[in-house]
């Protein structure tokens, strides 16, 4: 009955954990893509993966939401895409999602091709259907998972 129990080392634990523990992190190349132009969002969105997108401001009241999709991104990247777009830079795109808190989060995916109207095509222009949901759960890897979960996206 003197059995010690088996205490598991520091580093076997922090192989384990998946998540900040308070220690210092390994440094990862990022999987978030930084919004460079509009075409190259459409091109992920093109590659037919649900794309995640944080509008964000670079400033240090965002730093916790910008590590937490760095977090995330790492977990779920050949499936589902994250991309950084930093309004100051591009006040169009982010104007056009009529939200001014910032940082906030939407999820776009399923783009299929859509139906012309009448059957004419109007030059080279292809129209896409993409689905746009607002992220609204908590801002965590957790929360993302169980959003993917909820949503069938994965």
């Amino acid at each position: 009955m003197s059995e010690k129990m088996e205490t598991p080392s520091a580093e076997n634990l922090f192989s384990v954990l998946r998540y900040y523990t308070g220690h210092p992190r390994e440094v990862k190349p990022s999987k978030v893509i930084d919004l460079k132009s509009e075409r190259q969002f459409v091109e992920l969105l093109h590659e037919g993966v649900p794309v995640v997108v944080a509008f964000t401001l670079r400033c240090p009241w965002t730093k916790r939401s910008d590590r937490v999709v760095e977090d995330a991104s790492s977990e779920w990247y050949p499936h589902i895409k994250f991309m950084r777009v930093e309004c100051p830079k591009y006040p169009g795109f982010c104007i056009a999602r009529q939200t001014k808190d910032y940082p906030f989060v939407e999820i776009f995916h399923s783009p299929k091709q859509g139906e012309t109207e009448g059957g004419a095509r109007e030059g080279s222009v292809t129209r896409y259907s993409v689905n746009v949901l607002p992220f609204n759960h908590d801002m965590s890897p957790y929360g993302f998972r169980e959003f993917f979960k909820i949503h069938g996206l994965s």
